[in-house]
Order: C-alpha cells, then sequence, then structure tokens
C-alpha cells in the first residue's frame, strides 16, 4: 500500500505540474487529487520541492513511451525523425490521462527559468540528449542521401525543437487539435522539403 501511495503521489503531482506548473499546485491539491493526508505524503516526501526528482522521472517515462514508440521499427534516420515529430503531436501532447496541460517539461522550464533556476536545470537536463539524437539522425540521412549535402542539421535541428516548443506552447493555449495537426504536418512537409 505504501508504495502505491508513493506512485498515486507522483502521478497526481505530473498531472496538477502539467496543468498548474510547480509554483502555481499546492500541497493541498496534491493531497487532495491523491486522496491522502499529509502524514501520507510526508512519509514519503519531505516537502513538495522533494517530489521534483520523482515527478520529473516520471515525466520521462511518459515521454519515452509515446514519443520514441515505434522507432525501432524504422530503418530511415529521416524516418525516425518525421516519426518522432508524429509522436509528440498525436500521442504524446494529446495524453489527457496523464499530461491534461500538456508537456510538463514546457510548462516547467518556463515558469521555474526565473523563480527557481535550480528546479529549470532539472527540468532541462533531457533536452540536450534529445537534440544530440535528432541532430545525428539528421547527420545520418545526409550520409545516406535522405538530405541534400550542405543542410546545416544544426540549424534544421534547431528549427525542430522550436517547432516542436511551439506547438507545445499552443496546444497548451488553444487546447487545439487542428493546430497540432497542422504544426507538426508542416514540420514534416519541411523535411521533405530538404530532400535531394
Amino acid at each position: 500500500m505504501s508504495t502505491e501511495l508513493k506512485d498515486k503521489i507522483i502521478h497526481e503531482s505530473l498531472r496538477l505540474f502539467s496543468l498548474k506548473g510547480f509554483l502555481g499546485t499546492s500541497t493541498h491539491d496534491i493531497l487532495t487529487a491523491a486522496n491522502t493526508s499529509k502524514g501520507g505524503m510526508y512519509n514519503h516526501f519531505k516537502a513538495k520541492e522533494d517530489l521534483i526528482p520523482s515527478v520529473l522521472e516520471e515525466a520521462r517515462r511518459h515521454w519515452r513511451t509515446h514519443n520514441l514508440a515505434g522507432l525501432d521499427k524504422i530503418d530511415s534516420p529521416l524516418g525516425k525523425v518525421k516519426r518522432l515529430l508524429e509522436n509528440y503531436g498525436f500521442r504524446y501532447l494529446k495524453d489527457k490521462k496523464n499530461l491534461p496541460g500538456g508537456c510538463v517539461f514546457i510548462t516547467l522550464s518556463v515558469e521555474l527559468d526565473d523563480q527557481r533556476p535550480d528546479l529549470c536545470r532539472e527540468v532541462l537536463k533531457g533536452w540536450a540528449g534529445f537534440k544530440s539524437m535528432i541532430n545525428r539522425l539528421l547527420d545520418e540521412a545526409i550520409e545516406i542521401g535522405e538530405i541534400a549535402e550542405g543542410v546545416d542539421t544544426q540549424e534544421v535541428t534547431q528549427m525542430i525543437l522550436a517547432g516542436m516548443l511551439g506547438t507545445s506552447l499552443l496546444y497548451g493555449v488553444e487546447k487545439s487539435v487542428a493546430s497540432v495537426n497542422h504544426s507538426i504536418n508542416s514540420l514534416i512537409k519541411y523535411l521533405d522539403s530538404l530532400a535531394p
């Protein structure tokens, strides 16, 4: 039961942080959502700040499950980047059960940047690895002729990340599936335009 309660506190905190941010979520909100008492929470976490590592690990697990789905079955490096974009827009951002407010990493990084830079650094750890992966796949796509020689893969990587972040922010504000579809399809179309 103790592990179940801990998992529930983490999961409900993830949902709340996605919707309201870290600073906008009170301990009372977490207790209510997890249907527990202060004692129940404090048996596992001394304070709301102590939840961050566990919540981020849960968020990363959701991110990997949704965004990396099916990549291992695709041989084409460019195809993998396109699948990442599709997964991000059509699976990850639309996961209302776990992330009702959209991408929790975006929500937290925007909110915590000036207020809690220590927590923001923790949130941003995964972006560097993701950026590296996209850049590597684009370099491989040039090597096998899927993308024209001379394309600056670092610039394309930045454009893809900016597009993904923009899509997430718009979705968080508008809650428009059509907007997500349009944004993701535009990024994929852009990638198609890089063919030799």
